[in-house]
C-alpha cells in the first residue's frame, strides 16, 4: 500500500517506495508548484496517466547523466560542427512540452496531461522550468525540457522531428550547465536512448546523496535567454 497524500501533507520517505512497480511512493496531492518543487528537492517526481489520480515516484536505481560523461558520437559531432541549425533556450516553452506532449508512433498515449502542462507552465512563468530548441530553417526541430534547481537539472522529455534534433538540444543543455556548475541531470528511468548519450544508472540512496550535496545551492529563477555557442568534442 502507498499514502494517500492530503493537500497539506508531505512526502513520505524515499525509502518506502515500492519495489513493484519499481519507485512508486504516494498518490493524490496537487501539481502546485510548492508540491512539485518540493518533490523534485527530494528525489520525486510525478508520473501517470490522464484521468488517474496524480502518483508520486521514485526509482531504484536512478538514471542520471553526469555532464563530463556525455558521449558525444562522431556522427553526431558532425552534425554539430555542420552547424545547420541554431538552438535556443526558453524561446518556445509552450510549444516544446506540447510537442513532448503530442501522440508518438508506436505509443498507445501521452502521460503528458493538460494538467502536467499547465503545471510546468506555471514552474517556467516562475523561472524554474526551462526548455532548450533545436531550430532549422526557422523551425522548431526537437527540443527538451526540465526543472533546474541549485546544481541539478531534472530532465522531464524530449522530442525530434528531424534526426537528432533531440540531440543537439541535450548537447547545448550539457554545454550550459557545466558552464554554471552543474554537476547532475536526472534523468529519472532508463531508456536506451539516454544510455548511448552517456546517462547510467546509481543506486537511489547514491541519488538522493548528491541531490542532498547539490540541490540546495543558490540559484536565482528565471527565464534562460541567448542561443547556444557550445563547442563539444566527440566521445565514445
Amino acid at each position: 500500500m502507498i499514502p494517500w497524500l492530503e493537500k497539506s501533507a508531505p512526502f513520505p520517505p524515499v525509502r518506502r517506495a515500492l519495489k513493484e512497480p519499481n519507485g512508486l511512493l504516494a498518490a493524490g496531492g496537487d501539481l502546485s508548484p510548492r508540491r512539485l518543487l518540493e518533490g523534485y528537492r527530494l528525489g520525486i517526481f510525478p508520473w501517470f496517466s490522464d484521468g488517474d489520480p496524480i502518483l508520486w515516484w521514485s526509482p531504484d536505481p536512478r538514471m542520471v547523466l553526469f555532464p563530463s560523461e556525455l558521449k558525444v558520437s562522431r556522427s553526431l559531432g558532425k552534425v554539430l560542427r555542420n552547424r545547420h541549425h541554431e538552438v535556443r533556450f526558453d524561446s518556445a516553452f509552450a510549444e516544446v512540452i506540447a510537442s513532448c506532449a503530442a501522440p508518438r508512433k508506436g505509443a498507445p498515449g501521452t502521460w503528458i496531461s493538460d494538467a502536467m502542462i499547465d503545471a510546468y507552465r506555471d514552474l517556467h512563468r516562475l523561472g524554474h522550468a526551462h526548455s532548450v530548441e533545436t531550430w532549422i530553417d526557422g523551425a522548431l526541430a526537437g527540443g527538451l525540457y526540465g526543472v533546474a534547481l541549485g546544481r541539478v537539472f531534472f530532465g522531464e522529455s524530449m522530442f525530434s522531428r528531424a534526426r537528432d534534433a533531440s540531440k543537439i538540444a541535450l548537447v547545448a543543455l550539457v554545454a550550459r550547465l557545466k558552464d554554471e556548475g552543474v554537476g547532475l541531470i536526472d534523468c529519472q528511468m532508463h531508456t536506451r536512448h539516454l544510455e548511448t548519450l552517456g546517462a547510467r544508472e546509481i543506486p537511489r540512496a547514491r541519488f538522493s546523496s548528491l541531490l542532498e550535496e547539490l540541490v540546495h545551492y543558490p540559484r536565482s529563477p528565471g527565464t534562460w535567454s541567448g542561443a547556444s555557442t557550445a563547442q563539444v568534442q566527440c566521445r565514445s
